[in-house]
């Protein structure tokens, strides 16, 4: 499923991206991801054989062009699809633009082996993680992953050093409400290398992209997430709790 390193397939690039991580970013988008989550914006970057092929030196070269605005107080991302599904190739990349002087940050929600995994961690400056839903049945319902796994994988941040932004889907009637907010509170808490947690509020603004390719959306009747669904969350998480940018 991984293409031999230091190869890989990316979806797309965005040169100044603002939400994925500090400051402006250069964001890759990799191609393929394991998890099928019920409210994913991006069912273009599920299949493995998707995007396009590109070495290192590809995407360095499309960086460059952009280091005047990302060098000094930004970097570049890596997200998805899922990253360290091509974990080769990533951390090679992520090898190289640290080498180059950028801050790299590294957008998962873990789904990978943790040996691998560690390896990519080894030039990620920050890290990004999707913590999806708060009970494993929840998870697996919704994502087809595994909530013990993604734990493992933050653990790993953490034995290794590495600062996390948690980012956390509210849906409402799926993962809201005070008991979802005081799990997601407990959960973060377990983590001093836990920085902050952002809140991203359910938006429905997928759906033509799941027309085009012919594939249901399972939440297309829900409505979207309001400043009282992410209420509870503010309260249970406290200084850590960050809204969207």
């Amino acid at each position: 499923m991984e293409p031999s390193a230091p190869v890989g397939r990316v979806h797309s690039f965005q040169s100044l991206g603002a939400v994925d991580g500090p400051g402006l970013r250069y964001v890759v988008f990799f191609q393929g991801c394991p998890l099928r989550c019920a409210y994913c914006h991006n069912p273009d970057t599920w299949a493995f054989d998707g995007g396009q092929q590109v070495t290192v030196e590809d995407v360095l070269q499309k960086v460059r062009r952009c280091a005047p605005y990302i060098k000094k107080k930004g970097g570049v991302t890596l997200t998805g699809g899922e990253p360290l599904a091509q974990s080769g190739f990533a951390a090679a990349l992520l090898a190289a633009l640290s080498a180059e002087g950028y801050h790299t940050a590294l957008d998962t929600s873990g789904a990978a082996g943790l040996e691998t995994a560690a390896k990519v961690l080894e030039h990620t400056d920050l890290v990004l993680a999707d913590l999806k839903f708060t009970t494993e049945e929840d998870y697996r319902r919704n994502t087809g992953g595994s909530l013990a796994h993604t734990l493992e994988f933050l653990d790993l941040c953490r034995k290794m050093g590495r600062p996390v932004w948690l980012r956390h889907v509210v849906v409402p009637g799926l993962n809201d409400g005070p008991a979802a907010a005081e799990r997601l509170a407990a959960l973060a808490k377990r983590y001093e290398n836990v920085e902050k947690v952002e809140l991203l509020p359910f938006r429905n603004l997928c759906i033509e992209k799941y027309a085009a390719l012919g594939i249901p959306f399972p939440l297309q009747n829900t409505p979207p997430a309001g400043e009282e669904h992410l209420r509870p969350f503010y309260a249970a998480l406290g200084h850590l709790a960050a809204p969207a940018k």
